[in-house]
C-alpha cells in the first residue's frame, strides 16, 4: 500500500519520468518517509501509554539487582534483536526507555542492537551464509550492543540527553499516578506522543532525504568497489564508506553477499553492513535531536570501534 502510494505521488502527482535518477530518489523519499513516520507515530503512542502505567521502580530494581547483574544489557539486546526496526524507527523506543527511567546504558544497548539484527536479516543470513556464520553474526551484533551500552552507561553521560527526552510523567510529587478519566489519560498520552513525533519528524525527513539522494544518484557498485581491498585498512575503510548510506540490515545483506562473492573478506563485508545500519549519517541527523554532540560523538565512536573489532575478528577466524 505504501509502495503504491509512493509510486502514485511520484509519477501521477509530481509527474516524474520513470527510470530517471530524480524519480527514483523521490519515490524512495516518499516511501521511506511515510513508512517510518507511520511507524514512529504508532511507537510513540505505545511507549507513552506504557510509560504512563509502567512500574518504573520495580523494573529498575529488577534490572540492577545483584542477582541479575548484566542481565539488563542482555535483555535489552535480545529485545533489540527481535524488533524489526531500522535505526530511525528505533529512536522513539529509545526515548520511551529514557522517559520510563531505564538506565542510559541499557537504552543504548537496545538502540545499538535493534538496527543491526532483526528476524528477516537472520533468515537471509541463514539462506546465504549458513547457520554457523549466522550465529556468529547474531552473537557479534549482541556483543556490540552489550559492550557499547555498558561502556556508555559507565561514562555518566546523562547530562547530554536533550531536555525533552528526560523523564516526564503524569505523576504527582510523590510519584503516584494522578487520578484521571480514561479519556483524559488518552489525551495526555497522545499529547506527549505527538510532541515527540513532531520534534523528531524534521530530522527523520532530513535523514531520509540524504538516503534518497544516495539511492538515486550514487552509482550501483560504488560503495562495494570502494572496499575492494584486502589491506589491513580495509575494515575501517568499509566502515567509513558505509556512513553516508541509509538502509536496514535486510536490504544490505544482498550487497554483502555480492561483495563476498567478488573475493572481499566476510569480516570486511560484515563491518560494511553493520556500519550502514548502525552508524549511518541519516541516523546521526535524527539522533542530533535526541542527544547533544558530545554524547552523539561518543556513541558513534564506541559503535564504530565495536564494528571494526568484529570485522577483524571475522577476517581472522573465517
Amino acid at each position: 500500500m505504501i509502495a503504491s502510494f509512493a509510486s502514485w505521488v511520484t509519477y501521477s502527482v509530481l509527474k516524474q519520468v520513470p527510470g530517471t535518477q530524480l524519480a527514483d530518489s523521490m519515490e524512495f523519499f516518499v516511501y521511506d518517509s511515510v513508512k517510518i513516520l507511520l511507524l514512529i507515530l504508532v511507537i510513540t503512542h505505545a511507549m507513552s501509554l506504557l510509560r504512563y502505567y509502567l512500574p518504573v521502580k520495580k523494573i529498575r530494581t529488577f534490572l540492577v539487582s545483584r542477582n541479575f547483574y548484566g542481565t539488563d544489557y542482555f535483555l535489552a539486546t535480545v529485545f533489540g534483536s527481535i524488533t524489526p526496526f531500522c535505526s530511525c524507527s528505533s529512536i522513539p523506543l529509545f526515548i520511551g526507555f529514557l522517559e520510563a527511567g531505564i538506565p542510559l546504558g541499557v537504552t543504548f544497548a537496545f538502540l545499538i542492537t535493534s538496527p543491526l539484527i532483526n528476524e528477516v536479516a537472520v533468515v537471509l543470513f541463514v539462506v546465504m551464509f549458513g547457520w554457523k556464520i549466522t550465529f556468529l553474526y547474531v552473537v557479534s551484533g549482541m556483543f556490540i550492543g552489550m559492550f557499547g551500552g555498558y561502556l556508555l552507561g559507565k561514562l555518566n553521560l546523562e547530562r547530554y540527553i536533550m531536555e525533552y527526552s528526560k523523564p516526564c510523567c503524569c505523576k504527582n510529587k510523590n510519584g503516584a499516578q494522578i487520578n484521571k478519566t480514561m479519556w483524559r489519560i488518552l489525551l495526555i498520552i497522545s499529547k506527549r506522543a505527538m510532541h515527540i513525533f513532531w520534534t523528531i519528524t524534521p530530522y527523520v525527513l532530513v535523514g531520509v532525504a540524504v538516503g534518497s539522494i544516495i539511492h538515486g544518484y550514487v552509482p550501483t557498485g560504488f560503495f562495494e568497489g570502494s572496499i575492494a581491498t584486502e589491506s589491513v585498512f580495509a575494515v575501517p575503510i568499509a566502515v567509513i564508506v558505509a556512513v553516508p548510506m541509509y538502509a536496514n540490515a535486510s536490504s544490505v545483506i544482498p550487497i554483502v553477499e555480492s561483495i563476498v562473492s567478488k573475493g572481499i573478506p566476510l569480516g570486511t563485508a560484515l563491518a560494511f553492513m553493520m556500519a550502514v545500519v548502525g552508524i549511518s549519517l541519516p541516523e546521526a541527523l535524527i539522533l542530533k535531536r535526541v542527544m547533544k554532540l558530545p554524547l552523539l560523538a561518543m556513541f558513534f565512536a564506541v559503535v564504530s570501534v565495536g564494528i571494526m573489532a568484529i570485522g577483524y575478528l571475522f577476517n581472522l577466524i573465517l
